[in-house]
């Protein structure tokens, strides 16, 4: 099947000479049947499955704020070994990821741009380039049945010899605008990203990696550091200081590893009667509901009310 591309986060002055925009999450599955399933059960709608021409594919869930989730699985590994072969950095980073961390996670943070080019030689220039760019082409279809084409062009940008996490910025060389309406109403009340935390054992060493692919200074925050987004924030934690405030472990020694993604939804009460309904356990913890990782949700999703 084909993919409903979605349209860029409207900001004023699409990517200025300041932070970038958060695009999208890549969340690393073994299946996209267990993923979907269980994306259902927290009261999201999940797209149709997307086919990538490397090997991967998807089912994305879009945000009524431009954001999205990108859930993704190998589903063709003789495509996705040649593309490796190849030089194709998403799907080896996609591989190194899987062979660290294992089937389900979160690998990566993306970020609009609206220069690819630029982007790949800045992180070329600081050192922190993940490898060669990728440009792609797939088809899609909207709601109504009418195809076209989306063509991307990525730039990668990781710490040296980490596995674990990496940044990339997306370049939507041709985006068709579609109705992606019925794809954003979600029973939980979802309505956008509003931060994602990231962890790591040494938080100071990462900050010229962070700063340099968000274009964002690192920011106090009490207990960790913050990376303004334009429409997020990226929150960096110790392993205690992520398990002081959403009372779950943060996994194994990781120089950055991406954990927990906190979504705005219009009514708290809303999202805890349906994760009790659908049997999905969960805490609360002040403001926050908080669902640890499982099979098909390789992080902690994390709901707040916002009005």
């Amino acid at each position: 099947m084909t993919e409903t591309i979605p349209a860029r986060p409207h900001l004023p002055g699409a990517c200025p000479p300041g932070a970038y925009p958060l695009d999208h999450l890549v969340l690393p599955t073994a299946s996209l049947d267990v993923a979907r399933a269980r994306l259902v059960s927290l009261g999201f709608v999940v797209a149709p499955t997307g086919i990538h021409p490397f090997g991967t594919e998807n089912c994305c869930v879009f945000l009524d704020d431009g954001t999205y989730l990108e859930p993704l699985a190998v589903g063709n590994a003789q495509g996705a070994v040649k593309a490796i072969a190849d030089g194709n950095v998403f799907v080896a980073r996609d591989r190194a990821y899987r062979d660290s961390c294992g089937n389900e996670g979160f690998s990566a943070l993306v970020l609009g741009t609206q220069n690819a080019d630029a982007d790949h030689a800045r992180y070329v220039g600081a050192g922190l380039s993940a490898g060669e760019m990728l440009s792609f082409s797939r088809a899609f279809t909207d709601p109504a049945g009418n195809s076209d084409t989306a063509s991307f062009k990525l730039a990668f940008a990781s710490g040296t010899g980490a596995t674990d996490a990496f940044l990339f910025a997306c370049e939507r060389i041709n985006a068709p605008k579609v109705d992606r309406t019925a794809l954003q109403i979600h029973s939980n009340g979802a309505t956008g990203i509003i931060e994602v935390v990231a962890v790591s054992t040494e938080p100071s060493e990462q900050h010229r990696l962070i700063s340099i692919a968000t274009r964002s200074r690192a920011a106090g925050q009490g207990i960790g550091t913050a990376f303004g987004l334009p429409n997020a924030t990226l929150t960096l934690l110790d392993p205690v200081a992520f398990e002081t405030r959403f009372g779950i472990p943060a996994g194994g020694p990781s120089e950055l590893r991406f954990a927990a993604i906190v979504c705005s939804v219009r009514f708290a009460d809303t999202v805890a009667k349906l994760l009790a309904a659908s049997s999905v356990e969960h805490d609360i913890r002040g403001d926050d509901i908080v669902v640890r990782p499982a099979s098909g949700q390789g992080a902690a999703f994390v709901f707040q009310e916002k009005a």
